[in-house]
Parts: C-alpha cells; sequence; structure tokens
C-alpha cells in the first residue's frame, strides 16, 4: 500500500488560519454587497464538517472494501511515483467533475451534495458544511480502480482535489490574472457555482481546473454579483434538517406518485422536476430552472 500522508488532517491549522484571517477582513474592511458571515449560518457549516468527518469513517468501510476488490480483480498496476501522482491527480479531477455534474442532475444524488449549497452565505466555512450521505460518490472512481489506481492513492489524490477547493470559497479574492482563471477553478468561478441565479444554475463543476467545464460546456463565467444558496432555501440551522431535508422530501414525492415511472423519475430525475397530476401529460424536466421552485423538493444553486 502506498504511503502517502493524511493532506486534509495536515491542512486543519491552515483552516482554521485562514478562516480565522477571513473573519478579521471582514469585520475591519466590510463589504455592503457581499454575503459576508453570521454566527448561526457559520457555526452550522462547522457542525455539518464534523459531522461529515465521522459519518465519512463508517461509508469508507464498505466503499474501501468495494474499491480494493475492484483492485485486486483487475491486472493493471499504476506505480505511485514522482511523475505518476500529477497524472493521477490529473485523472481524479477529471472524474471528480463528472461525480459533481451527476450530483447537479440526478435527483437522489443531490440530495447528498444540497447540504453544500445550503448556506445562503459564501465564506470559507462554507467549504466545510459537507454532506454525512457520501456513499454516493464512490461509484463514479471505480473506473480508476479498475485502471490500476491503488485506493490509497486514489483517496490521497480526492484529499488534495478537497483542499484545493478550501480557499475557492471566499468573496474576498476578486478576480486572479488571466493565465490562472483559465486553467483552474478560482473564488470567482466557484461564486458562480454556488449562485441561485438562472444563468448561473449548474456550472463550473471543476475542482482543482476550471478546463473540464471549458471543453464540456458547462463553464459561465462571473458577471452578476452571485445569490447563494438554493432557488427555495430552507431557512434552518438544524443539522439534521440540513443533512437529510431533499431525502424527506423525495420521500414524500413518492407517496404522492401515481405510478412506478413517476417515482423513478422523482428519484433519479432532475432535482427540478415536478411532480405532475395523475392523469396528465408528462411535464418536462430540465435540470434546475430557477423559475420552479415546487414545494417538495429545494433546487441546487
Amino acid at each position: 500500500m502506498p504511503n502517502l500522508p493524511d493532506v486534509v488532517l495536515w491542512s486543519i491549522p491552515a483552516f482554521l488560519l485562514l478562516t480565522v484571517v477571513e473573519m478579521v477582513s471582514v469585520r475591519i474592511h466590510p463589504d455592503e454587497d457581499a454575503a459576508g458571515y453570521e454566527t448561526k449560518d457559520a457555526a452550522t457549516s462547522v457542525g455539518m464538517g464534523l459531522g461529515s468527518m465521522a459519518f465519512d469513517f463508517l461509508w469508507k468501510i464498505p466503499i474501501l472494501a468495494v474499491h480494493t476488490a475492484v483492485y485486486e480483480l483487475t491486472p493493471l498496476r499504476v506505480p505511485v511515483l514522482w511523475w505518476t501522482v500529477p497524472v493521477l491527480l490529473l485523472a481524479q479531477d477529471f472524474f471528480y467533475y463528472w461525480s459533481h455534474r451527476g450530483h447537479h442532475v440526478i435527483r437522489i444524488l443531490w440530495a447528498c451534495h444540497v447540504v453544500h449549497h445550503s448556506s445562503e452565505k459564501f465564506n470559507l466555512t462554507t467549504a466545510l458544511r459537507q454532506p454525512w450521505t457520501t456513499w454516493t460518490v464512490w461509484p463514479f472512481y471505480v473506473p480508476l480502480v479498475a485502471l490500476g489506481v491503488h485506493p490509497a492513492a486514489l483517496a490521497f489524490c480526492s484529499s488534495v482535489n478537497l483542499v484545493y477547493q478550501f480557499w475557492i470559497h471566499t468573496e474576498r479574492i476578486d478576480k486572479l490574472p488571466r493565465p490562472f482563471e483559465s486553467v483552474f477553478n478560482t473564488p470567482s468561478h466557484h461564486r458562480v457555482h454556488h449562485a441561485s441565479q438562472g444563468g448561473y444554475l449548474d456550472r463550473n463543476f471543476g475542482g482543482i481546473l476550471i478546463v473540464w467545464d471549458r471543453l464540456f460546456g458547462s463553464f459561465v463565467p462571473e458577471t452578476d454579483r452571485p445569490v447563494y444558496g438554493l432557488t427555495k432555501n430552507i431557512h434552518t440551522y438544524n443539522p439534521i434538517r440540513v443533512a437529510t431535508h431533499e431525502y424527506g422530501a423525495i420521500v414524500r414525492d413518492l407517496r404522492a406518485a401515481g405510478s412506478w415511472r413517476e417515482r423513478a423519475g422523482r428519484v433519479f430525475g432532475g432535482p427540478g422536476r415536478q411532480p405532475r397530476p395523475s392523469g396528465s401529460a408528462p411535464a418536462s424536466a430540465p435540470v434546475r430552472a430557477a423559475t420552479q421552485e415546487t414545494p417538495v423538493t429545494e433546487s441546487l444553486s
């Protein structure tokens, strides 16, 4: 097994320091147009992050078992060397893009990811607002393991990706030089991703690199100031509610469904899918139109 460092653990002091710096910066030089900080919101985000660490420990047991089984079955092996690590990071970031995009367009996956978008603020504590049901992520990385990437190497690359994305959750950094903005994910790009305006919905899915969005047609530059949160906000600081509200909405939709086809649509369709009355013509199901604010599903920002 590759001997790789726990990047997230080693980064915790930097997370704390940068968060304090941002808080002081907001206090000394406030921006009236920025979302800023709110104590209860920040506390909820930190609480969601701590809960995510605990639940991730449980989910990683079966996930590691599956990935290890796939790794043992494949004859391929990718060595962990100084020159292969950048390639592994690039490959992991590519699959992260599709995992992230999938979690925006498939409702049962969105029920996990919506947690990260549930804050109406956008600051470094928002990066810590992580879901407790990350068991939905592992299938997207099975191809990498099947190609011979050791599960420990995959975990290392995923940790690097996660740590990179911490600093892009801020309004204190404006646009960076164009060459950097063209290749890498930045605060400007990620503000778009967390926004709830119609033109910004379901855009900029990249983790470390923004080139995937440019290649696959999901990139939008930041123009108008973003409005953060969901198109139908949940207005709660209760971590249990934050973690589970979309699963509850799915259950209510399933109870109201009139057919198995409709039930499948409400689970695997887009988050903006609206229930239709029994006997009516099928409605189109756009990915998360900002005008769709159904009482049973909170669309992603």
